[in-house]
């Protein structure tokens, strides 16, 4: 199954300011989730963003929320899975596009409850692997190869930006291969 910019949407999982310094390989997943979120604005998927225990954690990195469409897509929940925040399993479902690419941290918690329970409930679920981490790299495996028979498609940025553009030559194309260089 690849992924469709008409049917995709990306959900942005707690790349936040006290958060994110103590995930493994840090500024790589920052770096590769402000690229999927200029991805996702340039081909009109609609970004989500949730913040865990923002009072304790702080906000999402100013980096990303720049890249945001809107403020109010951002929300805050105290639940490890996204979609245990009603406010944010609204939005992703009416959105009405049944595939969620996710990014964010950390894997083995959040990443891995929300990926789960969105798969439940009907979604086809892609972890974009260079954009997920959590304080140990052991915990991302694991993450992953719970997900796997899951039906969890394990893939990476490019491999998304490529398959929603779905061909070169076009004015998307360049724009955005620029970035993976």
């Amino acid at each position: 199954m690849l992924i469709e910019r008409d049917k995709a949407q990306l959900l942005v999982i707690d790349m936040q300011e006290r958060l994110v310094p103590a995930m493994h390989e840090s500024e790589q997943v920052v770096d590769r989730t402000a690229l999927l979120m200029q991805v996702a604005r340039r081909l009109g998927l609609p970004v989500t963003i949730t913040e865990q225990y923002p009072q304790g954690l702080g906000h999402t990195l100013p980096r990303l929320l720049e890249l945001a469409e809107s403020p109010d897509h951002v929300f805050a929940k105290t639940q490890f899975s996204a979609v245990g925040n009603p406010a944010v399993a609204r939005r992703l479902h009416e959105l009405r596009r049944p595939q969620v690419v996710i990014a964010g941290v950390e894997a083995h918690v959040c990443v891995a409850q929300t990926a789960s329970m969105l798969r439940g409930r009907g979604h086809d679920v892609f972890l974009a692997a260079d954009a997920v981490s959590s304080r140990r790299p052991d915990s991302v495996r694991l993450a992953f190869e719970r997900l796997r028979p899951e039906g969890i498609a394990i893939v990476n940025v490019e491999q998304v930006l490529f398959e929603c553009l779905g061909e070169a030559g076009t004015p998307e194309f360049r724009e955005l291969s620029r970035l993976i260089r």
